[in-house]
């Protein structure tokens, strides 16, 4: 079977594919980034670049939908030349979310096409009007109805649809919900495991250990949408009620989801000028590397996942891999893996004294939780395993183990 594997930021969600069906001689695994994607050491990757960036006169409700038509350029490029070369695809499986399938039916017309529906925008009881603090515009609203014309696109354009879970697929179109099956990718579930001998060394030479009163927050960029805003306000009063305790906080100061402040370069540098937190208690670790990624998580006492209803991160999931005790918002996708009291805790994402006091309270007796995040870790490695994803995936193409 030959398969291409298309995602802009190859290979995002698809790692755990790639690495599986590299070494499958039955398979043929092509896959296809843009040309800043990371892609995987040793394995055969094609890049496409959009050839401009979307016409600054653009009007402002097309401008991302310009940049699809960009990005489907790029890629119709590649798959031309993949063609020319005689390579033709048996199935197609894609993340569409920056266009680029809009064209992948134009060059191999026969291919099963999966595409990874990871979130349908503008849905009702969703992130849009979620946080009163940020109110949305009807020059938003409208913006992402437009916006909404590709994922609509996408939808015509699949055989099958996956979503990671039971929430995200339902934010979709009724119309085509029963084409859109729930399978989670998976996460390392072999290589995140607690370690009560754990430490971590900081920057100033601090050594925090497993045991310590260790509050950890991790998100790729630290906004409103991950609940920076409200996990810093509830810090501050953690402080006050918590002289020991140390906040580890992981993300970069970019944007991955909504706007950056008006009157601040960053999230961090807002909320740092709003409070007044301890500097030689709060430590920002900027992006860190995985190991030490892993071991923030093993040393953490109280894990902080706060989100808009949105799309779930892997790292929920995998701080409770490793362990942790997790103390998410009670958001969807967030109640579909962590049940208040019996794997985890959870806190509505306004409450930030309600917030302040649960953490305080599993810093001070850790002993208490240790049910739960055993819990955590074996409700995890039974359904969100790599092998459970991989095979999920290849029922879904048609594809039996060994053939």
């Amino acid at each position: 079977m030959r398969i291409l594997l298309i995602h802009q930021n190859f290979p995002g969600q698809f790692r755990h594919l790639a690495q599986n069906w590299a070494y499958r001689p039955d398979l043929q695994v092509i896959g296809i980034g843009r040309d800043r994607a990371p892609g995987i050491p040793g394995f055969n990757i094609l890049r496409y670049t959009p050839h401009r960036t979307p016409h600054p006169q653009q009007h402002p409700y097309l401008r991302q939908m310009e940049s699809a038509v960009l990005h489907g350029q790029g890629m119709l490029r590649v798959l031309l030349a993949l063609k020319k070369k005689g390579f033709a695809p048996d199935v197609i499986v894609a993340h569409p979310g920056w266009g680029e399938t809009l064209y992948v039916r134009d060059v191999f017309p026969s291919a099963k096409v999966l595409h990874f529906c990871e979130w349908y925008y503008g849905t009702p009881d969703a992130d849009l009007r979620f946080d009163p603090e940020f109110p949305a515009s009807l020059d938003d609203a409208v913006r992402i109805r437009t916006w909404k014309a590709l994922h609509t696109l996408n939808l015509e354009h699949c055989d099958i649809g996956v979503s990671p879970t039971h929430w995200q697929q339902s934010r979709h179109p009724e119309s085509h919900r029963s084409r859109i099956h729930v399978v989670h990718e998976g996460i390392d579930t072999n290589g995140l495991k607690a370690d009560p001998q754990a430490w971590l060394r900081l920057r100033n030479s601090l050594v925090l250990r497993h045991g310590d009163p260790v509050i950890t927050y991790v998100a790729r960029n630290l906004e409103p949408y991950r609940g920076f805003h409200v996990f810093m306000r509830a810090l501050e009063r953690i402080q006050r009620l918590h002289p020991t305790c140390h906040a580890l906080i992981v993300g970069g100061d970019g944007v991955s989801y909504g706007r950056s402040p008006k009157d601040a370069r960053n999230w961090r540098q807002k909320m740092l000028a709003e409070l007044k937190l301890d500097p030689t208690r709060t430590h920002f670790l900027g992006k860190v590397s995985y190991e030490n990624y892993r071991r923030v998580l093993q040393v953490s006492a109280a894990h902080l996942y706060l989100t808009y209803p949105f799309v779930l991160s892997w790292s929920a999931l995998e701080a409770m891999a490793t362990g942790c005790l997790v103390i998410g918002s009670r958001t969807a996708p967030v109640e579909e893996v962590l049940e208040d009291g019996r794997n985890g805790l959870l806190v509505d994402f306004f409450d930030i004294q309600g917030i302040a006091e649960r953490v305080v309270e599993a810093i001070t007796e850790p002993r208490r939780f240790d049910e739960l995040r055993w819990q955590a870790q074996r409700m995890v490695r039974e359904s969100f395993s790599v092998e459970k994803g991989v095979a999920g995936y290849e029922k879904l193409i048609g594809l039996e183990e060994g053939t």
